[in-house]
């Protein structure tokens, strides 16, 4: 008995502890039900909270389910609540052709607005090529037809024995004219003056009449060119600044072709400039249309290029189609004879491209930008067509609904700018060494291109053509390279090596030897340039991305408004010049290290992420060896699937609608889902994310 007894109250105590844990149990599972939209259940998957809440939302609003047979969603309903994945532009790429007829076609399109930027970047340093042989022009003598025998009438010499360029004796040229005997008159005693009536120029040595030679912008006057370079490059920051504004306003077309018009302008202009001032005036009008008349087509066919392709569509149209026309460029000024047909002759090319208002298609990321979401679905619709893609209406349905639901309320809730940037001290440090790379690559590279008209004045148009052919291997260079090796450290050898060969080419004393290193030079720095050109928009934020890459390039016209000042000291030194452009390149090389690498790295989108973007990266990493050279997954992103302009970061938006997990799709007139719902699910994940990221 004693023992029954005993077992009794044990029984009776393990009775009350199964209905504790029962009671237990069901309190629990009312908490879970109260907690389930403050995701607060333990050991709950997000995507299970996510599931269950549609099924909540469901069961109180009757929803009814796709159409499992075409896979379209069932317009009988008033709402339909997806919490699956967003279908973004890079999503959507793979099923209308990443690479088709519709991009080749594009690619082909480059062609002309590539000779336009060669001609409007490479055109104006021969329009004002200075000569290296030439004397005063004294008309009283012009009838003597022995060269030699003016010259020493009226020229003086220099310390070395050769003709002075800017000075003639001060005697009465009259009476030397009608002299019966002229070698009378040779004294080299004479008074000397400055030019009074012009000069003389070998057109041996410069068959192309320059502005230069026309205008006399040499001796006291020769930094007329050198101004008129730096008032062009005054005219590209302030196009930059406005056509990017235009772009963002009124599409990419419309800035493409109105920067065409204006250099087609600007063009005709400058052949009719009858003096220095209007001169300098067309050439701010070109330098204004520097850069988005290239820029916006690049851009454009980018966009419409899948991921995969775009560093091989980036680089090739500089090879293929850049290259040859800035080595055809010294051959068609060379065939004018004259600089004025020249510039109006070259155009033509550019009169040509306003065409493309009525044949290039507008960007559809853009359209969806504005708003133009059914225009944009139609134009990527004819993608797919023009490619020979078949994709069922209701990817295209399910993109729409996805810009609809996402982009624009994106779009509307931002507030970034160039100062976001600067909020987070590691991308401030980022941006920061950006400009200074950039600056400093810019000024190189325009230095050694402008360099190449200075440096072999006898063969100036083989040489520059020379130079330019360098731009080829180049950017094939860049292609074997740059995804196989990093940015960064491509950036800093081949930096550093452009450097390290302007420094040979300034300490050699053999002019053979010294055109050789400065080519060296240049090659090395077309392979910089193009490299920080992809560099700096991969480290930079989705969110700020194309206001920090238009800032970035701003501040490269500012350099590069300082390299015609460098080539300009070639008059004074050309070791000087070089000397110059070699420690930049070593400058800019070294500072490359400091920036991280974006090699096999998702890239940044929001500013968090930016903030926190190379933390765990070593001075030392690289990719293609130790650690770093696998692909570093960052953990997926629980909002939705696209890549091209997601957040996450509820910091950086003040739209509360981009925190949205309920996306619904509306018919008009009816139920819609309530924003208590929308709070709840917001609530849960927030609070979900919050526990797992202090675990």
């Amino acid at each position: 008995m004693e023992n029954n007894n005993n077992k009794q109250p044990n029984k009776n105590k393990d009775d009350k502890d199964g209905r504790k844990r029962v009671r237990s149990e069901k309190i629990n599972n009312k908490k879970s039900l109260r907690t389930r939209d403050t995701g607060q259940q333990a050991g709950q998957s997000l995507e299970e909270l996510r599931v269950k809440y549609n099924e909540k939302i469901d069961s109180n609003i009757n929803l009814p389910s796709p159409d499992s047979r075409s896979g379209n969603v069932s317009r009988q309903g008033s709402v339909f609540v997806d919490l699956g994945q967003f279908l973004d532009f890079d999503d959507l790429l793979p099923l209308i052709g990443e690479f088709g007829w519709f991009q080749k076609l594009l690619f082909i399109f480059m062609i002309p607005f590539c000779f336009i930027a060669a001609f409007v970047y490479l055109g104006q340093i021969f329009m004002t090529l200075a000569p290296h042989n030439y004397y005063c022009f004294v008309p009283e003598l012009a009838l003597i037809d022995n060269e030699t025998e003016r010259m020493e009438l009226s020229i003086p010499r220099e310390k070395d024995g050769s003709y002075s360029h800017c000075s003639m004796y001060d005697a009465n040229y009259t009476a030397i004219h009608f002299a019966l005997n002229r070698s009378i008159y040779l004294n080299m005693s004479w008074p000397t003056i400055r030019c009074q009536a012009g000069y003389v120029f070998d057109p041996v040595e410069m068959p192309f009449r320059t502005a230069t030679m026309e205008f006399g912008w040499v001796c006291d006057r020769d930094y007329f060119a050198t101004l008129a370079q730096m008032l062009f490059f005054l005219g590209s920051i302030l196009g930059g600044l406005g056509y990017g504004r235009l772009a963002d306003l009124c599409g990419r077309i419309t800035a493409l072709v109105s920067s065409c018009f204006l250099a087609l302008v600007g063009s005709l202009f400058t052949s009719l400039a009858p003096n220095f001032v209007a001169f300098a005036a067309t050439r701010v009008l070109v330098g204004a249309s520097y850069d988005t008349c290239f820029t916006m087509i690049y851009i454009l066919v980018l966009e419409y290029v899948g991921p995969k392709y775009r560093t091989f569509v980036a680089n090739m149209s500089l090879a293929i189609f850049y290259a040859p026309f800035t080595m055809l460029m010294p051959w068609l000024a060379l065939s004018t004879y004259n600089w004025r047909t020249f510039s109006a002759l070259c155009a033509i090319p550019i009169s040509l491209s306003l065409l493309s208002f009525w044949l290039l298609p507008e960007s559809a990321r853009w359209l969806v930008s504005v708003g133009q979401i059914d225009n944009a679905v139609e134009l990527l619709k004819r993608v797919a067509r023009r490619n020979n893609k078949t994709v069922a209406p209701s990817v295209f349905d399910h993109f729409r609904f996805s810009c609809q639901q996402f982009y624009r309320e994106e779009l509307q809730g931002r507030h970034f700018g160039i100062c976001s940037i600067f909020k987070k001290p590691r991308m401030a440090r980022y941006m920061v060494l950006m400009i200074l790379i950039w600056m400093a690559i810019s000024l190189v590279y325009d230095g050694h291109v402008r360099a190449a008209s200075v440096l072999d004045m006898h063969n100036v148009f083989v040489f520059f053509s020379i130079a330019c052919a360098t731009e080829l291997p180049g950017n094939i260079l860049v292609i074997l390279t740059l995804d196989r090796f990093g940015r960064r450290w491509c950036a800093f050898v081949f930096t550093c090596l452009s450097g390290v060969f302007s420094l040979v080419a300034a300490g050699t004393k053999n002019s053979k030897h010294m055109l050789g290193a400065a080519l060296a030079g240049r090659f090395f720095a077309n392979i910089c340039y193009n490299i920080v050109l992809q560099w700096a928009a991969e480290v930079l934020p989705t969110v700020v991305r194309a206001q920090g890459v238009s800032f970035i390039h701003t501040m490269g016209y500012v350099a590069m408004m300082m390299s015609p000042p460098v080539v300009y000291l070639s008059s004074v030194s050309t070791s000087l010049m070089l000397l110059i452009l070699g420690i930049l390149g070593l400058l800019g090389g070294f500072l490359a290290l400091f920036l991280p690498e974006t090699l096999y790295h998702d890239l940044p989108q929001t500013l968090s992420d930016g903030a926190d973007f190379g933390r765990e990266q070593r001075i030392w990493h690289g990719p293609c060896c130790g650690p770093g050279s696998k692909r570093v997954k960052r953990p997926q992103r629980l909002w939705h699937q696209g890549s091209s302009l997601r957040t996450i970061s509820r910091d950086e938006f003040r739209s509360t609608k981009m925190h949205r997990v309920a996306r619904t799709r509306v018919a008009p007139r009816k139920t819609q889902i309530s924003s208590q719902d929308t709070v709840a699910a917001e609530k849960m994940i927030q609070t979900y994310t919050f526990e797992h990221g202090q675990k």
